[in-house]
């Protein structure tokens, strides 16, 4: 009896990842027998755990700290993940191939709620920050703000990704048309909510827990308050046109059906 195809979702920590139960959706809807898991890997095992895959394994979802980690042991990727240097999504096989689904995961947030951001203040230098700038970027954002903790780091870290960096402290939230939140949940104590940001939104892709401190704060103030889940679906959505066709830019069967399943499973 051959083994099922499997596929599983790698980070460290691992254990609050909503995933499974996304891509697991997914696969019943299109009649797919696969099992997709969780595995707590940090960089040090990457090599090993990648060295270890029978030819059942289909595919790979990664998250921190693997996105930059995986580009030394995958040499074949897709242009994107070569211009960003990050890739969150591994296609096994014969020759195992990188791609990001993070930049179209956030286009499609944003065009879902009709954002279309000229002004943008992006808060953290990490991958999900640079996978952010480069969605705005090609959402047609001219002025792309990064705000960090080390703005000469962040700088160094994200190059021509963002036009402008500063502090967390002294980030122009009440000035933008937009604000992406990419700091860990809980993380956010230093940014300085403004008195009032009626209906400019806040995508806070930290969703546990939710809201976070900031989140919180931007609704109380008046903001228009945009969930971490909405971007984890839409890029797994895209994970699963890899996984299950090759090509992120190749729509499912009956995708909005499989997209309504994977969101259900959320709620």
């Amino acid at each position: 009896m051959a083994a099922p195809t499997r596929l599983a979702v790698l980070g460290a920590p691992i254990a609050h990842s909503r995933s499974p139960q996304l891509q697991a959706a997914a696969y019943r809807v299109l009649g797919l027998d696969w099992e997709y898991g969780r595995a707590e890997v940090d960089a040090a095992g990457l090599a090993d755990f990648l060295a270890r895959l029978g030819p059942e394994w289909r595919g790979l979802s990664l998250t921190m700290p693997l996105k930059r980690e995986v580009l030394r042991l995958v040499p074949d990727r897709d242009p994107l993940v070569a211009r960003l240097g990050l890739a969150n999504t591994v296609l096994l096989g014969e020759r195992p191939r990188l791609f990001n689904t993070d930049v179209g995961g956030i286009e499609r947030v944003l065009a879902r709620h009709g954002v279309t951001p000229l002004r943008v203040v992006v808060l953290g230098a990490g991958a999900t920050a640079a996978s952010a700038l480069e969605a705005v970027r090609r959402a047609g954002a001219t002025e792309r703000i990064a705000a960090a903790r080390d703005p000469q780091r962040a700088g160094e870290a994200l190059g021509d990704l963002a036009t402008a960096f500063t502090t967390l402290a002294a980030a122009p939230l009440a000035a933008a048309d937009l604000v992406i939140a990419t700091l860990p949940g809980g993380a956010d104590a230093a940014v300085a909510v403004p008195p009032a940001v009626p209906g400019v939104p806040l995508l806070d892709v930290a969703y546990d827990p939710w809201p976070s401190p900031l989140g919180a704060a931007w609704s109380a103030a008046g903001g228009r308050l945009l969930h971490g889940l909405d971007m984890l679906l839409e890029q797994a959505v895209l994970q699963v046109r890899v996984f299950t066709q090759g090509d992120p830019d190749a729509p499912l069967p009956d995708e909005e059906r499989v997209r309504d399943a994977m969101a259900a499973a959320l709620a």
